[in-house]
């Protein structure tokens, strides 16, 4: 009979089956979302912790004649937290109660990652511990013994490297079959024990974790253990509140790297002859890389030539040049649209209703030539980039190149991660912001994320378009560069707060997985189309109603002079009417504007920038409302709005005196 059989969660009242909690737990990087997907498969949720707004994403697994519910928690490096991501994690472990803890540690860092899982069994928690990427710690020369540390912790324990598939079976059976083990306890020193005991013997009311994991985080001060105890000892909580500040003042220097010793020191013995090491260490070509890919005067290199290729070669002219030629020239302009509007003309009568399909902004042939013919393409492309770059691990080697430079802008080298993001999708990134430790950070990168960043779309017709103009694509990235950085260090100087330590796991440099990176694809372009579409069809639905009322003509009207101020054509006040709907689709309308040849190498860089720099997209501000709340949103609109205006006023000045792009 297994350990969860005789928690007799197997039904409930009604005789409906309750799914057994897994929650898999580790620190960031080490393979739990390739695990996680390994057991769920398609079968997943992902939605905000209650009360935060980080995400944890949930799944079913059937294990034999059981179903399971996977629980992949954020990463987490100890049971007292410090970011949200951990506290979330914690709070799981806490109030869910799981039936069962799978911690994930990457087998190149035992060392220092099996201090958790001692917690974890201090906490007197069900666990089994996997020790993932074997792979790579065998090609380091790493020899690590694996059921003798089984035998030394008395848990089960896996190698595995998830995400070459090995060991999954063997981690479903050991979840199937858990029967709590008969796991070796450990002690610290003498007079650390002492304390413990002290405090945990006050300890009445029954809770989650052990005492003795309860009074090590007291002593710790953890506030949210200070507060469920107060809740649950209730009276008693005034005497056990009084012998821990005695117990933190008489220990005050020490206790926290006391711990922190012992901890090693235990460590350190239970991997006496578990791990055996090379005599030489071997470096291998994905070692040397990594080594490359951080240090300044190799990696900003390597950053340029990834660049390059990446974004201006394969996104810029492969995607916004061969494929949409091929897609919205070929296809929609060629053959779809004349045969859908011989259709329509066939079948609707009535010209104004017939517009609002195949007229100048119809939902066929604009809303749909422009989501499909001119932005998919180039929004494919650039998520087979980022998955690409996600995959091998370059992300976190980036966050620590760029961490020097970004924190004089207020944020850390994990911001990179938005920011690298906001080139594909605006919307996604600013959701991603929330994975930042502070408020002032958040708000820091969502402006600039508003401001700055071009999402995919647009970035990949603004790459095809200024490449044809001699010197338009420098001016304009200069332009976006100078912004980007004074923008951030003056919100830098101006928002209250200090910039985090930045710290971050850096997982193994490796050949992306060509399955890998097709399913991260599929599943961003799915969640990205779904969202454009219904804008787009919606934008032309509008732009149509204000064509056959006035209106439209009305706001050009308006804008025309504006657009005059800053030296573009009145035609371009289409293009800016279409970005407020979404960027890529005033981008879309600038593409349409080229093809005309109504702009000049000048005025299309000074509309660039300025298009750029304009207030977000209808969706990118819905975020920013429920992300930083509806003051700060409306706020970084108005801003982003003035601003992009003045540098397009600026610009086109300079570039008049100048006569450059004349």
């Amino acid at each position: 009979m297994s350990w969860f059989r005789k928690k007799s969660r197997d039904e409930g009242g009604d005789g409906v089956v309750v799914h057994r909690k897994v929650a898999l737990v580790g620190n960031p990087n080490v393979g739990k979302s390739v695990l996680f997907n390994a057991l769920t498969g398609a079968y997943v949720t992902v939605s905000n912790y209650p009360g935060t707004s980080v995400e944890v994403s949930r799944g079913s697994a059937r294990l034999g004649d059981e179903i399971f519910e996977i629980c992949d928690t954020p990463g987490m490096y100890a049971l007292l937290p410090i970011t949200e991501e951990e506290r979330v994690a914690r709070e799981i472990l806490l109030t869910e109660a799981p039936d069962l803890v799978v911690h994930v540690l990457d087998a190149r860092n035992l060392e220092r990652m099996l201090a958790m899982t001692l917690q974890l069994m201090e906490a007197d928690l069900p666990v089994i511990l996997v020790v993932n990427i074997m792979d790579e710690a065998e090609r380091m020369g790493l020899v690590i013994d694996i059921p003798l540390l089984r035998e030394r912790l008395g848990i089960p324990v896996i190698g595995a490297a998830t995400a070459r598939n090995r060991g999954v079976t063997e981690i479903k059976e050991a979840i199937g079959s858990y029967d709590g083990g008969r796991r070796i306890p450990f002690c610290y020193g003498r007079r650390m024990e002492q304390d413990i005991a002290a405090v945990a013997g006050e300890l009445k009311g029954s809770y989650r974790l052990s005492a003795k994991a309860l009074a090590l985080l007291l002593l710790q001060r953890d506030e949210e253990v200070e507060l469920l105890v107060r809740k649950t000892e209730g009276e008693g909580a005034g005497a056990l509140e009084s012998l821990v500040k005695e117990k933190i003042f008489l220990r005050r220097e020490s206790f926290h790297l006391d711990l922190s010793l012992e901890r090693k020191d235990i460590v350190h013995d239970l991997l006496e002859g578990v791990i055996r090491l090379p005599d030489k260490r071997r470096e291998t070509f994905a070692s040397r890389l990594s080594r490359l890919t951080v240090r300044p005067l190799t990696g900003v290199p390597i950053l340029f030539v990834v660049l390059y290729f990446g974004l201006y070669q394969f996104v810029g002219k492969f995607g916004a040049g061969t494929l949409v030629d091929l897609i919205e020239t070929q296809l929609f302009e060629a053959r779809f649209n004349p045969w859908i509007i011989t259709v329509s003309q066939r079948f609707i009568p009535w010209e104004t209703i017939r517009e609002l399909f195949v007229g100048e902004y119809g939902v066929i042939t604009l809303g749909v030539r422009y989501a499909v013919g001119i932005i998919l393409p180039i929004v494919a492309t650039f998520f087979i980039f980022f998955s690409l770059l996600e995959d091998s691990g370059y992300f976190p080697r980036l966050a620590l190149l760029v961490d020097r430079l970004f924190k004089k802008i207020g944020l850390t080298g994990r911001a990179v991660i938005p920011i690298v993001l906001g080139f594909g999708c605006d919307t996604m990134a600013t959701m991603v912001t929330r994975t930042l430790e502070t408020v002032r950070e958040r708000i820091i990168a969502t402006l600039l994320l508003a401001l700055a960043i071009p999402c995919s779309a647009q970035l990949g017709v603004i790459l095809a378009l200024l490449s044809k103009a001699p010197g338009a694509l420098p001016v304009w990235s200069v332009s976006l560069l100078l912004i980007f950085i004074f923008i951030g260090f003056l919100a830098a100087r101006v928002l209250p707060g200090e910039t985090p330590l930045f710290y971050m796991e850096l997982p193994p440099m490796r050949l992306p997985q060509f399955r890998n990176v097709l399913t991260k694809t599929y599943t961003r372009m799915q969640w990205y189309f779904m969202e454009i579409l219904p804008l787009f069809i919606l934008a032309s639905v509008l732009l149509w109603l204000g064509k056959i009322t006035g209106f439209f003509v009305t706001l050009i009207g308006w804008m025309t002079p504006v657009m005059a101020s800053i030296g573009l054509p009145k035609e371009t006040a289409v293009a800016f009417i279409f970005g407020f709907f979404r960027r890529d689709y005033g981008a879309a309308g600038l593409y349409d504007l080229q093809a005309k040849g109504l702009m000049s190498p000048r005025q299309l860089t000074v509309a660039a920038v300025t298009l750029t720099l304009f207030v977000p997209c209808i969706a990118q501000f819905l975020i920013m409302k429920k992300e930083r709340g509806t003051s700060v949103a409306v706020a970084i609109g108005v801003f982003v709005s003035l601003f992009a205006y003045g540098s397009g006023w600026f610009l086109n000045e300079f570039l008049l005196v100048t006569g450059l792009l004349s």
